[in-house]
């Protein structure tokens, strides 16, 4: 029987936006058009049509009262809300997890869906990133109460670990991770990149500015493009909202850096096309943008840690800087001016991340991994 008969739920943790991780799951849905989804809560006034579209389910959480503006704060809350949801009577799992989505309640009974994980990271909140997310004097009380539910959550996230019978992760850097943690090894699957769309502009036109595009949030340090790019009078361009703006826009207050706020997929893919470079000063578990600029021809200045390893060619398709600072990205962006990048020959690299390419070998994946289970069983 083909995956596609199965009756499918797919899980993702929260849909608040359409960021990286949620145009995996809008790739991964597309695989599954009869999918229910399952969600901890659901702005739809911000998500694709697509996703619009489905029938979404959501947890109690949802009916909090104004929950999108604090839902991260909720964190301690979201392991019993997503064991809320009883996906027994399902043939096949899929959950599309950064954060608690891979323990959803998988039911109690004697048979119980086969579940795959696409991991774009285990739980950054716990064991990595606390203080990326959570930055300085902004944290106060959630730290102290962070000392008290932070070593009871990596219990239960490494508990619901064991509940996936595969996992497949975004990158070699997030299945090392996965290993580590989990004690698990993963199948590694590149994040979808839609190249049909983001392409090259036809003529050619490039613009004087440099280019930060993503949430305005902490660990994405576009703190350090921001002075970077003061210190050597160039002109930023930055696409994205977040928390992290108000401080941003004191932090620019006059350098030539100009918030774009929310763009459209159209707006955006000018930007890309336009840049000099784009700026990817974050560590991230792979990194999607980066693709985008690059599939736009764009070559990319990114810190040399995490995904951006693997997504980004040094010397070929952009740069690393190897310190997360104002200055070493500084350094880069002077570099950067004795190099000639060609634009056909970063496109090429980028295809190999091409949509098709993921959604061909992530349906091979589960189903194989259905044909074993079965196999197994009978």
């Amino acid at each position: 029987m083909s995956a596609r008969d199965l009756k499918t739920a797919i899980v993702h943790d929260w849909l608040t936006g359409m960021r990286g991780g949620e145009k995996v799951l809008e790739a991964i849905a597309s695989l599954y058009p009869q999918a229910d989804l399952y969600t901890l809560i659901c702005d739809r006034s911000r998500i694709s049509d697509e996703l619009r579209a489905r029938n979404i389910r959501t947890s109690p959480l949802q009916r909090l009262p104004s929950v999108f503006s604090y839902y991260r704060y909720l964190l301690p809350l979201m392991p019993r809300a997503i064991e809320s949801f009883d996906l027994s009577g399902y043939d096949v799992v899929v959950s599309s997890s950064h954060c608690v989505a891979k323990g959803v309640g998988l039911g109690r009974g004697a048979k119980r869906p086969l579940h795959v994980c696409y991991c774009h990271t285990p739980m950054r909140y716990v064991y990595h990133q606390f203080d990326n997310y959570f930055p300085g004097q902004s944290r106060g009380w959630i730290k102290r109460g962070a000392d008290l539910f932070l070593p009871s959550l990596m219990r239960w996230d490494k508990r619901s670990a064991k509940q996936v019978d595969h996992f497949i992760a975004n990158s070699e850097n997030v299945r090392r991770r996965i290993q580590a943690i989990y004690d698990r090894d993963a199948a590694v699957i590149y994040p979808p990149v839609d190249t049909d769309y983001f392409r090259p502009d036809p003529a050619g036109k490039v613009g004087d500015y440099f280019l930060v595009a993503g949430a305005l949030v902490p660990y994405k340090r576009v703190d350090i493009a921001i002075q970077a790019c003061r210190r050597l009078g160039v002109p930023l361009k930055i696409v994205g909202i977040g928390n992290d703006e108000r401080r941003l826009r004191a932090l620019a207050e006059g350098a030539d850096v100009e918030f774009l706020g929310w763009q459209s997929g159209d707006a955006l893919r000018r930007l890309y096309q336009g840049c000099r470079a784009l700026l990817f000063p974050q560590e991230e578990d792979f990194g999607i943008s980066a693709v985008e600029a690059m599939a736009c021809g764009r070559p990319v200045i990114a810190f040399g840690r995490g995904g951006a390893l693997e997504s980004v060619q040094n010397g070929k398709t952009g740069l690393h800087f190897p310190e997360q600072t104002a200055d070493s990205l500084a350094v880069a962006l002077r570099d950067f001016e004795a190099f000639e990048f060609a634009p056909a020959s970063i496109r090429a690299w980028a295809e190999g991340f091409d949509r098709k390419v993921f959604l061909s070998t992530f349906w091979e994946f589960v189903q194989t991994a259905c044909a074993n289970e079965a196999a197994r069983v009978n």
